[in-house]
């Protein structure tokens, strides 16, 4: 067993800057491989966490409708969840207060299920597991060429060549890339949206007890901002999201001018940005102004303010895009010689990671060795 890292070292990208939530399975379609895995990978994180020993906490999460008009929305979760066999309880406005004292909605949902997690931890576990095995860990190795070559494939690397019977390829940004190395079709295209997290100052934490989201808005592709408690006793809030200028731009001077064309000119973003310009610039000035963010934010929690944001952080989420500018909602897999390319898997991606992964074992092992 051989893996390969382009980076120094393991989960320096998603892995590493996702909010560590482990996610029960409530937002996800009926009968979709994201419901179903997500589900799944839940229940085995936290066994796996308890097993190394791996601090968690089921925090639970709050999603609340502060309006006539989300409750349709609010109810629509209610249904995804009782269809994913995910427990919830239905809130009117007494209890939220009583679950969140600071927050101020009509109704809510509450999902006791819903963890906190750190992901890095997870995948240094993960790491240890694959030596202990006597796999090898090799970072500083970026896949450059894929040549299936009868009972084998060929991998070029900036650290060499290697050889084997079966690959699976899960590069996050880079996904369609790797997959375009043995033919697979340029589309969807992964397009990289950079999200602002605050960390809550100290004196603010106290604003919520564990995770509080909004109803997601069909007129948003995101789920928009919300509060996060982090397993470190931290509390973030965010993300935005805007468009990343480099594939792992986690910073606005980041900025890679290839990257950026090759996004610019997909007609799947001009589509996305025709439709959702309004929103875009929203979140631009979010971005750019925390005065903006934290008036985002107190339509969750009036008490927030400005001050109350301390320092910032960012991820980027590889986001399969089709070309007309529909984003991929579920897992998205290329399979080629020898070959499965992982092609999207974001949220719930590191919640459904051990369910993923087996299933995709299970796929490698029934197709590709022989």
């Amino acid at each position: 067993m051989l893996v390969l890292d382009k980076e120094p070292e393991i989960a320096r990208h998603q892995t590493g800057h996702n909010s560590g939530v482990i996610h029960a399975g409530i937002y996800y379609a009926p009968g979709s491989v994201k419901a179903r895995l997500c589900v799944r990978g839940s229940a085995e994180l936290y066994t796996y966490c308890d097993e190394k020993e791996i601090p968690y906490e089921r925090c639970g999460k709050v999603i609340v409708a502060g309006s006539e008009a989300e409750l349709p929305r609010l109810e629509e979760l209610v249904r995804r969840a009782e269809a994913n066999a995910v427990a919830v309880e239905a809130l009117g406005e007494d209890r939220l207060r009583e679950l969140e004292p600071q927050v101020r909605g009509l109704r809510g949902l509450y999902s006791p299920a819903t963890g906190i997690v750190n992901f890095r931890r997870v995948a240094q576990a993960l790491a240890g597991d694959v030596t202990d095995l006597g796999g090898t860990i090799k970072t500083q190795a970026a896949v450059v060429g894929i040549r299936a070559t009868g009972q084998a494939a060929e991998l070029q690397t900036t650290a060499g060549s290697f050889r084997a019977r079966a690959v699976i390829t899960c590069a996050g940004v880079y996904a369609d890339r790797l997959a375009r190395l043995t033919g697979a079709a340029p589309t969807p295209k992964i397009v990289p949206f950079r999200g602002r997290y605050y960390s809550l100052r100290p004196h603010a934490r106290r604003l919520v007890r564990g995770l509080v989201y909004p109803v997601p808005d069909p007129a948003f592709p995101f789920l928009g901002v919300h509060f996060t408690k982090q397993i470190s006793g931290d509390v973030w809030v965010g993300p935005n999201a805007v468009l990343a200028f480099a594939r792992d731009g986690y910073r606005h001077r980041d900025v890679r001018l290839g990257e950026l064309w090759e996004t610019l000119s997909y007609s799947g973003f001009r589509a996305l940005a025709r439709k959702y310009w309004r929103v875009g610039l929203s979140e631009l000035i979010g971005d750019l102004s925390k005065r903006a963010f934290a008036r985002e934010l107190r339509k969750l929690v009036p008490a927030v303010r400005a001050a109350d944001l301390g320092e910032p952080h960012a991820g980027v989420r590889a986001q399969a895009l089709t070309e007309d500018g529909l984003l991929v909602d579920d897992f998205w897999f290329d399979y080629a010689d020898r070959v499965i390319h992982v092609r999207n898997a974001p949220s719930p991606g590191a919640t459904s990671s051990l369910a993923l992964a087996r299933e995709i074992v299970d796929v490698a092992e029934r197709d590709l060795l022989d």
